[in-house]
């Protein structure tokens, strides 16, 4: 597409064709690049298994768990394969259920998103923030800048659920804390109808009226159809052909654009209405810090011990899960 000799005539489709094909660039020298070091690392451990090298053996297994890792990231990139998954990321934190100590475990949630956003090396920036009244906060919402980062906390939305001693509670009962997190891509809000020549049929006629001057006696008014759409455009208004095509291809271009508007807004409203309820039985994960350590997702059954590590960014293995487990349905 790109050695077609109006590829740069068009700016409306060579920013995205550019980028369409850096990723594919991108993905295919990963794989080589890992082909070879298997290819290395094959024929490394022949010769130390010859030679008797146990130390040789060592530093094979040390590079194998390395490429074993690539193959992981490789494996999750390619998953990644909807429309919008290599969109921003816009994250929505609420606090539910549970008073003060949901509002705190929503700002430890708002903590643990931006660690890891820094840790994957997207870019950061906060777009709304509602602090709680006591501590915490009510609510937040922020952005994830960077390649495929909808993509990877897509999974992330849903219920998350504390399990603690409530430090707001003189008793030291245990407490159960509900926040919610939501997750969407960012959208173009800037849509540019791209309609293409070979999608429309033009039709030329004479223009009907009352008679009299105000009836075209050649052949000016135009109709044009969107073939893809089956949107039909027409005006007879003017005296000039050439007129009338350029009004007609202003009706279609805002008829088209209005579709276009509708589907990104309907896309979100149903995303905002597959939203949870912030309470019990809705969670996709639990984090348990009394009476044992332990942060459990629901979805694949996957258990960490270290919760202190999750929260302080560490949460790739629970994306990573449910991503594999969908992949696999």
């Amino acid at each position: 597409m790109i050695s077609k000799d109006n590829f740069w005539n068009q700016p409306d489709k060579t920013t995205s064709i550019l980028k369409e094909r850096s990723y594919l660039t991108d993905t295919i020298t990963h794989w080589e690049k890992i082909n070879t070091e298997v290819d290395d690392v094959e024929i490394l451990l022949e010769m130390a298994i010859e030679e008797s090298d146990s130390e040789t053996v060592s530093e094979v297994q040390k590079q194998t768990s390395i490429i074993d890792d690539e193959i992981k990231k490789l494996s999750i990139d390619l998953m990644l394969s909807s429309d919008d998954d290599r969109n921003n990321a816009i994250l929505s934190i609420n606090a539910g259920a549970g008073g003060t100590d949901s509002q705190d475990w929503a700002e430890m949630l708002f903590r643990m998103y931006t660690r890891w956003i820094g840790q994957k090396g997207f870019t950061l920036k906060i777009i709304d923030y509602q602090p709680g009244e006591e501590a915490g906060l009510k609510s937040a919402t922020f952005m994830a800048t960077g390649e495929n980062a909808y993509g990877l906390t897509k999974v992330e939305s849903g219920v998350h659920r504390l399990v603690r001693i409530s430090p707001f509670n003189s008793s030291g009962k245990r407490h159960t804390s509900f926040s919610s997190v939501f997750v969407y891509p960012e959208l173009n809000q800037e849509i540019k109808v791209e309609i293409e020549d070979k999608d429309l049929r033009i039709d030329v006629y004479r223009a009907s009226g009352a008679g009299g001057q105000h009836v075209n006696k050649t052949s000016s008014a135009v109709r044009i159809t969107h073939i893809p759409s089956g949107i039909v455009a027409q005006c007879q208004q003017e005296s000039s052909q050439h007129r009338n095509k350029e009004i007609a291809m202003k009706v279609l271009s805002a008829r088209l654009y209005q579709i276009e508007k509708k589907r990104q807004n309907s896309k979100l409203q149903e995303m905002h209405d597959n939203k949870d309820d912030i309470a019990w039985g809705s969670q996709i994960r639990s984090y348990i810090q009394h009476p044992y350590q332990m942060v459990k997702d629901h979805r694949t059954n996957l258990e960490v011990g270290n919760v202190k590590d999750v929260l302080d960014g560490n949460i790739d293995p629970f994306i990573e899960s449910v991503l594999i487990s969908n992949s696999s349905i």
